[in-house]
């Protein structure tokens, strides 16, 4: 069977390097990955699967948050994800969000979210590595845990905006030791997770490879397949 055509979803600025590593992470678990910027040409194949990646902060008028200053916002890419999770979840692509991506899932199912944890959670380390350094507790039974089958895990941590009030359908499905929202999933869809940490910086360690072998599996045996038009978004 032919390898699935995932396409995952950058910054333009400098969303190359984050590219590469899903890409890498994919390629191990036997599917092809397209990247998706605004503007770009839009893919001559019909997806199978989609990764909203890390990034940029979402900004704050799409979910009715606080504007922060000091932040970087990308318009373009908010209205490109926002474009792409409207048309993806109701067709039952499977999708995994990172980071931002599991922010931006729950946005567009209706969910808010905290523009800066330490505003929320004081007591909570100011903690931002690309290395395995946080603790997450996995709750027994849901999808997250079947596929990394650890409990708690160690992942890394570079976000401050979180998931607040849950949109439709989803369940959180882990947490930190500070009580932030680490893992959200909807286990009526195929397959639709986010997690708030970077698997794609983490490929090494098998419960995260699980992760994009879970994914590109679910994307295998989809029976549906998305065009997609960047240029008229």
């Amino acid at each position: 069977m032919a390898s699935p055509l995932i396409g995952v979803t950058t910054s333009k600025r400098g969303g190359w390097r984050s590219y590469l590593m899903h890409r890498l992470a994919l390629r191990r678990a036997g599917a092809r990955a397209i990247r998706l910027v605004s503007g770009a040409p839009s893919p001559a194949e019909p997806l199978a699967g989609l990764v909203i990646g890390g990034g940029d902060d979402i900004g704050a008028e799409i979910y009715g948050g606080q504007v922060l200053p000091d932040v970087r916002i990308d318009p373009e890419r908010d209205r490109l994800e926002l474009h792409l999770l409207e048309a993806a979840i109701p067709a039952r692509l499977p999708i995994l969000g990172i980071c931002r991506g599991s922010q931006m899932i729950n946005v567009a199912l209706g969910g808010t979210l905290h523009a800066d944890i330490h505003e929320v959670y004081a007591q909570a380390p100011r903690m931002r590595t690309v290395l395995p350094r946080k603790t997450i507790y996995i709750t027994k039974g849901s999808r997250l845990d079947a596929i990394m089958r650890c409990d708690p895990c160690r992942v890394n941590a570079l976000h401050h905006q979180s998931v607040d009030r849950l949109g439709r359908g989803l369940a959180i499905v882990a947490r930190d030791e500070s009580g932030i929202v680490q893992a959200v999933e909807d286990s009526g869809a195929p397959f639709l997770v986010g997690v708030q940490w970077h698997p794609e910086l983490l490929v090494w360690k098998k419960p995260q490879q699980r992760l994009f072998a879970a994914l590109a599996e679910a994307a295998r045996t989809a029976p549906e397949r998305l065009p997609i038009a960047l240029s008229a978004v």
